[in-house]
C-alpha cells in the first residue's frame, strides 16, 4: 500500500500532535470527572449526563454537518483546477448559522416537555435540570456554528491549532472541577454555566484564528450564497444526518431505556462508561483526523486508488491505536475505576468493558466509513447501516422486559456492530470497487497476530500477578509488547520503511 513519503510524514507528525494532545486531555478529563462526581454525587451527575444526552441526541445535526462540511472543503482543496472553495465555505457558514437557530428553537420548545413529563427525575431536582438544559442548549448552538471553522482547519491539516484549543479547554474544565469542591450550593447549575463559558472561549478561538489565517472567508460570498450548492451540501448532509441520528439514538436511547427501567442512579454508571470509552476512543481518532483530509483530497483529485489505500491504512492504524490502550484497560478495569472514582457505581466496570469491545469492532472498518464519505455515495449506505444500528433500541427494551441484566443491551450492541461492519465493507466494494482481498490481507490479517499476542499476554499478566496498582506495570508492559508485535507483523513493508526513515532521522538529530 504505497503512498508518497512526504505525505506519510505529514500524516505521522499530525498523528503525533493529536496523540500527545489526546494523552494530556484524557488524563485531565478523567481526573476532572473524578472531582466532579465527588462534588455532584451520583444522583446529580446522573441527571447531568441524562440531560446532556437528550440535548446531544436532539442536536445530532452537528456531527452530520461536520462530516459533510469537511468532506466538501477537502474535496475542493484536492481539485487541481476549478476549485470553488471560497463559495463552498461561505455556504457552510450560512447553513450552520441557520441550523443552529432552528435547533435552539426546537430544543427550547419541546425539550422542557421531555424533562418535566417523561424523564425519570426526582421532583426536587426538576428546576436544576431545567437550568442545566438551558446552558446546554447554548453550548450546542456554539458547537454547531463552530463546525465550518474547525472543518477548515482540518481540511488544511492545521492540527496544531485544534490541539492547543482542545488542551486549553481540558485545563479550564479541570479548574472548574476543582472550583466545584469549594462551592456549597447549586453545584450542578454552576458546573453547567462554567462549561458554557469554556465553550464560548473555544468557539471564539476557532473563529478568530480561521478568519485571520485563511482567505477562504468572504463576507460577500456569505451574503450572496449559492442556493444550488447549499442544496447539494444539504442533500449529502441529510443522509449523513440519518446515519448520525441512528448512532446518537443508540447511545442516548440506551441512557433513556436504562433510566426508565432502573432510575437515574444507573445513568451515572452509563455516563462514566461512555466518558471512559470516548476518552480512550480518542486515541484511534488521531489517525482518522490526520488521514481524513487526505482521503477526501485524493477523491477530489480523482485518485481513487490512493483514496482506497488511505482508507485501509486508517482502518488498520485506528484499530491498533485504540486496542493498545483499550484491551489492557479492559483487563484492569476494576482496579482503574476503584483508584479513579473511589466509589464506583454498580455496573460501571462491565459497561466500560462492553462499550470498548463494541468500539473496537467498529474500528475495523473506521477508514472504510471515511472512504464512503469521500465517494459522495452515502444514501443507500446510510439507510441500510443506520437502520441496522437503530435496531439496538427495540432489542434493548425487549431484553430488559425479559428480565435480563442491564449490561445485556451492550452485548447486543456488540453483535449488531459486527453486522454493521460487514455491511460497510459490502458498500465500499460496490461503490469504490475495493478488492476485498486487499482488505483481508492488508487489514484483517495484519491485525490478527498482534491482537492474539496482546490478548495472550494480558491473560498471563492478570492471572499470575496480583498486587496493588498492578495496572501501572501491566498497561505499559502490554503496550510495549503490542508495539513490537505491530512492527514485526502488523505493518506492510512500505509502512516499515517510512517509520524506519522517520525514526532514523530523529535519532541522527539527537546524536
Amino acid at each position: 500500500m504505497n503512498i508518497t513519503n512526504n505525505s506519510s510524514k505529514k500524516v505521522f507528525y499530525n498523528t503525533l500532535i493529536i496523540y500527545i494532545r489526546i494523552l494530556l486531555t484524557v488524563v485531565l478529563s478523567l481526573y476532572s470527572t473524578r472531582l466532579v462526581l465527588a462534588s455532584l454525587g451520583s444522583l446529580d451527575y446522573g441527571i447531568y449526563n441524562l440531560i446532556g444526552g437528550v440535548v446531544s441526541m436532539l442536536a445530532f445535526l452537528n456531527t452530520a454537518m461536520a462530516t459533510a462540511t469537511q468532506r466538501f472543503l477537502s474535496f475542493e482543496l484536492g481539485k487541481k483546477v476549478n476549485s470553488n472553495i471560497k463559495q463552498v465555505y461561505a455556504n457552510t457558514i450560512v447553513i450552520h448559522f441557520g441550523i443552529g437557530i432552528l435547533i435552539v428553537l426546537f430544543l427550547e420548545s419541546f425539550g422542557l416537555i421531555l424533562i418535566k413529563y417523561y424523564l425519570n427525575i426526582v421532583p426536587d431536582k426538576i428546576s436544576s435540570a431545567i437550568v442545566v438544559f438551558h446552558y446546554m442548549v447554548y453550548t450546542v448552538f456554539l458547537s454547531i456554528i463552530s463546525v465550518p471553522f474547525m472543518a477548515l482547519l482540518y481540511s488544511h491539516e492545521n492540527i496544531i491549532i485544534v490541539a492547543i484549543v482542545t488542551l486549553c479547554e481540558s485545563i479550564f474544565k479541570l479548574f472548574i472541577a476543582i472550583f466545584l469542591s469549594y462551592t456549597k450550593s447549586n453545584r450542578i447549575e454552576i458546573y453547567a454555566f462554567l462549561l458554557a463559558v469554556v465553550s464560548s472561549i473555544s468557539a471564539f478561538s476557532y473563529l478568530s484564528f480561521t478568519i485571520n489565517r485563511y482567505d477562504e472567508f468572504s463576507l460577500k460570498n456569505v451574503v450572496k450564497f449559492k442556493i444550488y450548492q447549499v442544496k447539494e451540501l444539504l442533500s449529502f448532509a441529510g443522509w449523513n444526518l440519518f446515519g448520525t441520528l441512528c448512532s446518537m439514538a443508540r447511545y442516548e436511547g440506551f441512557a433513556v431505556v436504562l433510566n426508565i427501567f432502573f432510575g437515574s442512579n444507573i445513568n451515572a454508571a452509563y455516563g462514566i462508561a461512555n466518558q471512559v470509552s470516548s476518552q480512550i476512543n480518542f486515541f484511534s481518532v488521531t489517525v482518522l483526523q490526520a488521514l481524513n483530509p487526505k482521503i477526501m483530497k485524493s477523491e477530489g483529485a480523482d485518485d481513487r486508488g490512493k483514496m482506497i489505500r488511505l482508507a485501509l491504512i486508517a482502518s488498520k492504524f485506528g484499530f491498533f491505536l485504540l486496542s493498545i490502550i483499550a484491551i489492557p484497560c479492559i483487563f484492569e478495569m476494576k482496579f482503574i475505576l476503584q483508584l479513579w472514582l473511589k466509589v464506583v457505581p454498580e455496573y460501571t466496570s462491565v459497561f466500560c468493558s462492553l462499550i470498548l469491545i463494541s468500539i473496537l469492532i467498529n474500528q475495523v472498518t473506521i477508514g472504510i466509513q471515511s472512504g464512503l464519505q469521500a465517494t459522495g455515495k452515502v444514501k443507500m449506505y446510510q439507510i441500510v447501516v443506520g437502520s441496522l444500528i437503530l435496531i439496538n433500541i427495540p432489542i434493548a427494551v425487549l431484553l430488559l422486559k425479559l428480565g435480563l441484566k442491564p449490561y445485556s443491551i451492550l452485548v447486543s450492541y456488540a453483535i449488531v456492530e459486527s453486522i454493521a461492519c460487514c455491511m460497510r465493507l459490502y458498500f465500499f466494494v460496490a461503490f469504490a470497487k475495493l478488492n476485498i482481498h486487499d482488505f483481508i490481507n492488508n487489514v484483517l490479517k495484519k491485525e490478527m497476530l498482534p491482537l492474539l499476542i496482546l490478548l495472550s499476554f494480558s491473560c498471563l499478566v492478570t492471572h499470575f500477578f496480583d498486587f496493588k496498582l498492578r495496572f501501572l506495570f501491566s498497561i505499559p508492559f502490554l503496550a510495549l509488547i503490542y508495539l513490537i508485535s505491530i512492527y514485526l507483523w502488523g505493518l506492510c513493508d512500505d509502512e516499515k520503511l517510512i517509520i524506519d526513515d522517520i525514526l532514523f532521522k530523529k535519532l541522527k538529530k539527537v546524536r
